[in-house]
Parts: C-alpha cells; structure tokens; sequence
C-alpha cells in the first residue's frame, strides 16, 4: 500500500480580515491530517495579518509587499512540501472531509494530475446566507467544461504539485479568469482531469468589487482570448469535435448577448467571430430559449436581441 500523500493547504490573503480565520480554521480541522497550512499575507492593510499571527505554529505565515493574488500564490507554492496543492482564497473555507474523500477518490485514478469536484456557492440574500451547489454538468470533457466555464473556482480542486510546476504555475500577469488561463495550460501540456462529485468547497461571494466581478466587459474580453486559444489549439490538433465547437461557440453568443445590452457594437463582432468559426451555428440552453432560436435562425443575431428586448419591455 502506497504511504497517504502530504498536502500542503496554501492561502493566499489580501485584506481579508472579515474572512482569513474562519478559512485557515477550515484548512486546520481537515479530517486529512497528512498536511500543512502556510498563509501569505500580501501586504494587507487590515488587520488580516494580526489574526494570521494568532494561529502561532499551527501554521507557517509570510507577509510582503503586495504583488496580487497570483504571485501570492507562486510564491506558497514555492514554500510547500506537499505532493498535492490544496488553494484556498481567503473568503472561502473547506468542509471538513474535502480532502479526504478527494485523497481516497485518488486511489481509484492515481496518474491523474487535477481533481476537480462541485463547489459550494454561499451568498447574501436579505442579509442572510445562502448556499447552493454549482454543478458541474455531463459531459466531464474538461475542454468542454473550460470552453462553458464551468471547470470550478480555485478551491474546489486538489492540485498534483509537480503539474504545475511543469506548465511555469500561475501566470502573474493575468489580470482576471485565473485559474481558467492555468486551466488551459494544464489542458495544453495533456495533464490529466478527473471529476470527483462531491462538493467539498465553499466559494463566497461577498461583494461585487472582487476581480471578476468589478469590470465584466474586461472580464468577457479575457474570456473571449481563451476561448480562441481553445479553438485554435483543438483545431491544430485534430481534436475539435463537433461538441467542442459547439460549447465554445455557445459561450460566445452568452458573452454577445451581454455585451449587447451597453456595447452593442461589440456584440456584433463577438457573433461574427461565431459565424466565421460555424456558420451553422444555433444557440441552446436557458440564454436562448426556443423562440429566440426561431428569431436568430431566420432574422439574424440583432433582430432577434431586439425582439427580445421588446418583448421584456411587454
């Protein structure tokens, strides 16, 4: 029997005073206990660091100057000694048995490099939490589920270390969609993505001021970039299915169909990067119900938006 892996928990934190210690409780109460916890306060301003401190030697802790929430992360990983990287940001927590069902689920695919599970989802409603489960839908492709991005937020994987460290960790100037551009680069290097269905991660949103939330024109922009470099790479390579094309092309009519409301313009360009890419191509899913798909076959993208809005308006 091969020895339980070490895993380091590394939490990167940035004025995250109202959060920091329940996220370091939820790494230090893991029923896997074959782990370490190491902290980088990233030049808070808050009292972020003073609660990091109050843990003594339960963990180990690092403050700098801040340089962003990626070269944070870099920088945990270079400090860790564990086999398999457990990230968690600040303002979430893990459930207490994350790890664990996500180690013993290793035993059963142990060449695999990422083990990506649900998250769970927590918000504000009324004043009041709320949790629900982000599903991560059929087909387990991991191009499709980059392509539709529904690959999970940060702290719901269970990293092979080594595997990042081949494919140069994160990228320190990538502005936002994070862990979606690793994502591809990981992919891009045939690391190999297993689906584990148990949530065992908590991602909060708090505040509509975090990275992806602040400017979401920029945000789909990004987006948009890497669901190109999937098209591109795939198509290289001989494996861009039907199903891929499809996937990429639906997230980019999603991506149009905002942009339409204040940068129309835009819009238009996004649709016609999709007919240059499928000229067959016809919306699905809940943002293009079957009406609007009538609309959009026959009358083109603009006229079903504007049909749309009329009928909203009615």
């Amino acid at each position: 029997m091969h020895p339980a892996p070490d895993v380091s928990i590394l939490i990167p934190c940035y004025n995250a005073e109202n959060w920091i210690s329940q996220a370091i409780e939820s790494a230090l109460t893991q029923t896997y206990t074959n782990q370490e916890v190491i902290v980088i306060d990233d030049g808070s301003t808050d009292n972020s660091l003073a609660q990091i401190k109050s843990f003594g030697d339960k963990i180990f802790w690092e403050t700098r100057p801040n340089q962003g929430g990626n070269a944070a992360r870099n920088r945990l990983l270079e400090l860790s000694k564990g086999d398999w990287i457990q990230y968690l940001d600040a303002d979430d927590y893990l459930l207490p048995n994350k790890i664990e069902q996500q180690i013993q689920f290793l035993a059963e695919v142990p060449h695999t490099d990422v083990i990506y599970s649900p998250s769970v989802y927590e918000y504000c409603n009324d004043g009041q939490p709320r949790q629900e489960v982000l599903p991560i839908p059929a087909p387990h492709d991991p191009w499709i589920l980059l392509a539709r991005w529904y690959l999970p937020q940060t702290g719901s994987p269970l990293w092979r270390k080594q595997a990042l460290l081949d494919v140069g960790a994160w990228e320190t100037n990538q502005p936002v969609c994070q862990e979606h551009e690793l994502y591809f680069r990981l992919l891009l290097n045939n690391k190999q993505f297993q689906y584990f269905d148990k949530a065992g991660s908590v991602y909060r949103q708090w505040s509509e001021s975090t990275v992806c939330k602040k400017d979401q024109s920029f945000t789909r922009h990004h987006r948009l970039i890497i669901e190109a470099q999937i098209e591109q790479y795939l198509n290289k390579k001989g494996e861009l299915t039907q199903d891929r094309l499809q996937a990429i092309n639906q997230a980019r009519f999603e991506c149009a169909r905002m942009e339409w409301l204040k940068k129309p313009a835009q819009a238009k360009q996004i649709i016609s990067s999709i007919q240059s890419s499928d000229s067959s191509f016809i919306p699905g899913g809940e943002a293009a119900p079957k009406s609007y798909q009538m609309f959009f076959r026959i009358l083109g993208f603009e006229a079903a938006e504007r049909i749309a809005a009329l009928k909203r308006r009615i």
